[in-house]
């Protein structure tokens, strides 16, 4: 059974992350915003408090965590850096990409954030709030996003309580998220391959640009994102709608008008923006099955309908 807390709000100011990063250091969990969703943080060093991140979630064992660093001298001290890793460190960080790398022997990370494997997944994020909490707690963190496994990833804080309150400890409020999707994820193979584990804001091309040619995954699990159901909003979700039919919530797109829309412009980070925003809107909705417009499968668009595909997954 999961324990109780009162969840507290502070904002993100110098005393909102002030007492954030009070909270994070006597091994509590707080809910932050990054430029990609909010992220529900604990000190990656601190095996209680990273066990809490799995029990609060009710997340499975083993799906790993995701690491977050202030720069590149930070995720040295718990993962092989190559030069691909410091090129693409150089190009995307601070931002929404995420690199699994073979793991230091002697990294300071609580057991459960491999989830098993002899990798962590790393990323340094540009979020101001993230930052300041990053420095001034001078720790890296864990934080997968800051919902209940499988439901829809929160892009404010209110998404955040939704699923979460009573179950952490704090939530900083640092308004809706600049990028609206997880970080895109890549890991780094000893023998100089390189596989896309999950889409993101950096698109395959961006990657393509710098590492040159990709080795597709095998499948398993290696990162968080990969389950086959995930990002649910707890209601059927029909893919490629025109129209809704009767007893759907339609989220439109360009042309195809709505009950909300992703763009009405057709605007591709626009719609990734507002995505997560717009089916918590339809969760909350009466209606009781989910319609969502087409989205081009180009660029951010690829993210989008991964995301909306996982969603609609059996037993969504």
């Amino acid at each position: 059974m999961v324990r109780k807390y009162v969840t507290e709000t502070v904002l993100a100011d110098a005393t909102g992350i002030a007492r954030a990063a009070r909270i994070l250091r006597d091994g509590g969990l707080v809910a932050v915003p990054t430029e990609t969703v909010y992220g529900l943080a604990a000190r990656a060093d601190d095996e209680a408090a990273v066990a809490r991140i799995f029990e609060a979630k009710g997340r499975p064992a083993f799906n790993p965590l995701i690491v977050h660093v202030l720069d590149i001298a930070a995720a040295e001290a718990i993962a092989e850096i190559d030069e691909r890793a410091r090129m693409l460190a150089d190009r995307f960080w601070p931002g929404p990409l995420t690199m699994v790398l073979s793991r230091r022997p002697d990294a300071q990370l609580a057991p459960q954030i491999a989830a098993g494997l002899p990798t962590v997944a790393v990323r340094s994020p540009a979020h101001p709030a993230m930052r300041a909490i990053l420095e001034g707690l001078g720790k890296a963190l864990a934080a997968p996003s800051a919902n209940a496994s499988e439901t829809v990833s929160p892009t404010s804080a209110a998404h955040v309580l939704a699923t979460l309150d009573g179950r952490i400890d704090a939530v900083v409020d640092g308004g809706p998220t600049e990028r609206g999707l997880e970080s895109t994820i890549i890991a780094l193979r000893e023998d100089g391959r390189w596989s896309l584990l999950r889409e993101g804001p950096i698109t395959r091309q961006d990657l393509d640009s710098v590492l040159g040619e990709e080795t597709p995954s095998n499948g398993a699990i290696e990162a968080p994102g990969q389950l086959a159901r995930h990002y649910a909003p707890g209601k059927p979700v029909r893919l490629n709608a025109r129209h809704a039919e009767e007893g759907e919530f339609l989220i439109g797109f360009g042309s195809v008008t709505g009950d909300v829309t992703l763009s009405e412009s057709g605007e591709i980070n626009e719609a990734a923006r507002n995505l997560y925003a717009c089916l918590h809107l339809a969760r909350e909705a009466p209606q009781l099955r989910i319609a969502v417009a087409a989205i081009p499968d180009e660029g951010v668009g690829k993210a989008i309908n991964d995301r909306l595909r996982r969603a609609a997954a059996p037993g969504s």
